[in-house]
């Protein structure tokens, strides 16, 4: 197995007195796809905001190839090579494909102050970088983005972490609002990602998502890291249970369940005040 390009060694986030996140110990290796699931509240947001320099940890490092690194802003995690796409893309609407490809680095042509747009050049790499991806229904790079599908925008914004220089793509609920075709190019995309070397963490609470392109899981509950395996250790209604708190639930019923055999029946009493 080869070494971790990103290691989380006992992060802890407070704000104030309100504990969010306590003791998060996770890795991922390059060509791996890392699922993160939980549901709503379980401590993935500040997390992925963690790992993209938003939010700085209260306690305990993050290791970049085996060293240790601070992310003071997400500049500086963008240019060590970690990558986030939120849930709708971050591309623009009312720009053209190669535009929103190239938005805020645009190439150019001509020479000092005669230099202009190179429209011609953006469009051809942008449309190639997403067809690499496997998005071949993109042709026209002068084609605006607002008239894309949702999995084509998800698509491009990915390709274009990938084209300049993403190591590590934090991929935050990706598939949420899309239909099953939508989603389904998506997760090629993040299959072909995990191909090309580059190391995925994708955020979700659709468990039959992260099955189908997971290597490594890992689910958050309150802050905390509940289960963490390996693709094929748990099934589908096991990783289900875990996420909406079944496992502890099932245990404590089994606590009430033996107390009752031993008590005629009777549940255990409230502790008064």
């Amino acid at each position: 197995m080869t070494a971790p390009i990103l290691a989380l060694k006992n992060i802890n986030k407070s704000f104030g007195p309100i504990d969010v996140l306590h003791d998060i110990n996770l890795e991922v290796r390059p060509g791996e796809v890392l699922c993160l699931l939980g549901d709503n509240g379980a401590g993935k947001s500040t997390l992925i905001k963690i790992l993209s320099g938003v939010h700085q940890p209260t306690t305990g490092t993050i290791e970049l190839d085996g060293k240790e690194v601070i992310f003071p802003a997400p500049r500086v995690a963008q240019e060590a090579g970690i990558s986030t796409v939120h849930q709708f893309g971050g591309t623009f609407p009312l720009m053209s494909i190669g535009r929103s490809f190239f938005v805020g680095v645009e190439p150019t042509k001509g020479w000092g102050p005669f230099k202009i747009y190179d429209r011609a050049r953006a469009n051809a790499i942008a449309v190639k970088a997403v067809q690499d991806m496997g998005i071949t229904r993109i042709t026209d790079g002068d084609r605006l983005v607002g008239g894309l599908s949702g999995g084509e925008r998800q698509s491009l914004a990915i390709a274009r972490a990938v084209h300049f220089g993403a190591r590590v793509l934090i991929l935050d609920e990706p598939t949420a609002a899309l239909g099953v075709k939508q989603a389904t190019h998506v997760l090629r995309i993040v299959n072909e990602a995990k191909r090309r070397g580059l190391a995925v963490i994708f955020i979700t609470h659709q468990v039959m998502h992260a099955m189908a392109v997971g290597d490594h899981f890992a689910v958050l509950i309150r802050g905390a890291v509940a289960a963490d395996f390996r693709k094929g250790e748990k099934t589908r209604e096991e990783i289900t249970d875990l996420m909406a708190g079944g496992a502890s639930m099932a245990s404590l019923e089994g606590e009430i369940e033996g107390y009752m055999a031993t008590h005629d029946g009777h549940p255990p009493q409230a502790v008064q005040a």
